[in-house]
Formats: C-alpha cells, sequence, structure tokens
C-alpha cells in the first residue's frame, strides 16, 4: 500500500455541503535570492459530518476522487477557531 500524503491548514470556506476549503501554507526559499517566502495552496476537502467551521485548524488527507476539484478528505479538527 502507498502512505497517503497528509497535510495541515485553515479552513477558509464552509459554505458547500459536506465540503470545506483548506488553505495550507508552506515555507519556500528563493531561487536566486534566497530570501524565504510563505506560498498558499487551497484544496477542497470531504468534510462528512460538516464539522468543520471557518478558522479551525485540521488535518487533511488524500483520497480517491470524489468530484473533479475534490481529492482531499478531512481526517481531524485540530483546532477550533476562537468564538467572537
Amino acid at each position: 500500500m502507498s502512505v497517503k500524503a497528509e497535510l495541515q491548514g485553515v479552513v477558509v470556506s464552509d459554505r458547500m455541503q459536506k465540503s470545506v476549503v483548506v488553505a495550507v501554507e508552506r515555507r519556500v526559499q528563493h531561487a536566486v535570492y534566497g530570501k524565504t517566502q510563505k506560498r498558499t495552496s487551497t484544496f477542497l476537502a470531504h468534510d462528512e459530518q460538516d464539522a468543520a467551521k471557518v478558522g479551525d485548524r485540521v488535518a487533511i488527507m488524500e483520497t480517491r476522487p470524489m468530484s473533479r476539484r475534490k481529492r482531499w478528505a478531512v481526517t481531524r479538527i485540530l483546532e477550533k477557531a476562537p468564538e467572537v
């Protein structure tokens, strides 16, 4: 069996049913100047229980394609967003 990739990110949208948009931030070094930069990627992730809300920190795991853009699934909520 192959090892599935697991990433951590912040939920930026939960307006869809059983789906969330997760922003994953990573640091990369500029090829010429060497300065460290932040890069953000967004992933659509399947959330079966609709438990994740905007601002929550979640772990997502690679899965089979569930739709045209959805290839990740929320495995657990690491940290809930602060209540306002």
